[in-house]
């Protein structure tokens, strides 16, 4: 496979299904186990160079309890706990907190993309702790990865949203938009949830409408990219439409054509400076999915 450009992909683990469900095998793994430390706004442990703070099961004593089991990369295992679970001492080795988007810049990507697993997935524990069927409490069995109501029986599993993401073009421009709370440069490719009864296609159809009054033609699938804030999956599209005058609608505060060379230059500026004075868009930082689509635009039609 292909290394994708983009975070949150690259080195993800072997999820080891079969494990989930065998406590002993998951004892034996836990004291060389690496164990992922979330606080419970999100943000992982480091140490004092700002890399992954990951202590092993021996380090943290006990065993797996109801830590989550994120899975195998090779013959070690990892997991994912509450940072509130370990004892003081283990915490007085991690003098910094670092928050996803972060990591995916600095990490290297196999660490990131599993922070991101593990955030998705202790985000899922967090807001579903009672059975959305009768209001019971819920258990968290095989590893974290089914949550079982004690009332009514009812199953529950990890829920991931489905967003599309695409870049539209007239064939010789680009369709971007921006949301008022973005800094005042900032533009990007057109994005939104899919709905119930809908296919991917409907749902690029749909949205570019809603949000822009932009008909489109045809959309080509293209990659995808976990996107866990909390727990969505960007679906990642090559959209073809009508060369319609942008309206912006209510999720955007603008909507524009832009020609190759100004999104040239927007790729060109550097992201992390869109709040600041001067000429010119500019594009979503490397981490996201939504820059490659723009490259990908640009290599096809420009």
């Amino acid at each position: 496979m292909t290394r994708p450009p983009f975070s949150f992909v690259d080195g993800a683990l072997d999820r080891a299904d079969a494990l989930r469900d065998d406590a002993d095998a998951l004892g034996a793994l836990w004291p060389h186990a690496r164990i992922l430390l979330l606080e419970d706004d999100g943000r992982a442990l480091a140490g004092g160079d700002d890399g992954l703070f990951a202590p092993t099961g021996a380090q943290l004593g006990g065993g797996p309890g109801t830590a989550v089991f994120l899975g195998l990369r090779g013959e070690e295992a990892w997991f994912a706990q509450r940072a509130a679970t370990a004892s003081p001492a283990v915490l007085a080795d991690a003098s910094r907190r670092v928050d996803l988007r972060a990591a995916a810049a600095l990490w290297p990507p196999r660490d990131s993309t599993t922070f991101a697993q593990a955030r998705a997935l202790l985000h899922w524990h967090a807001r579903h702790r009672h059975c959305s069927a009768c209001g019971g409490e819920l258990a968290f069995v095989r590893a974290g990865w089914l949550g079982r109501c004690a009332a009514c029986g009812s199953e529950h599993y990890p829920r991931t949203d489905q967003a599309i993401i695409a870049a539209v073009t007239d064939g010789r421009r680009l369709l971007l938009g921006r949301q008022k709370p973005w800094p005042p440069r900032r533009w990007s490719v057109l994005a939104g949830f899919v709905e119930p009864g809908e296919s991917l296609e409907q749902t690029v159809a749909r949205e570019v409408l809603e949000e822009s009054g932009v008909r489109v033609r045809e959309a080509r699938y293209l990659a995808s990219q976990p996107w866990p804030f909390p727990g969505a999956l960007m679906l990642g599209f090559i959209a073809r439409a009508e060369p319609d005058e942008p309206q912006a609608g209510d999720e955007l505060e603008d909507a524009r054509w832009f020609d190759a060379d100004a999104v040239r230059a927007g790729l060109a500026a550097d992201w992390a400076n869109a709040d600041a004075e001067g000429d010119g868009i500019i594009l979503s930082a490397p981490i996201s999915i939504s820059r490659w689509l723009v490259e990908r635009w640009l290599a096809e039609f420009a």
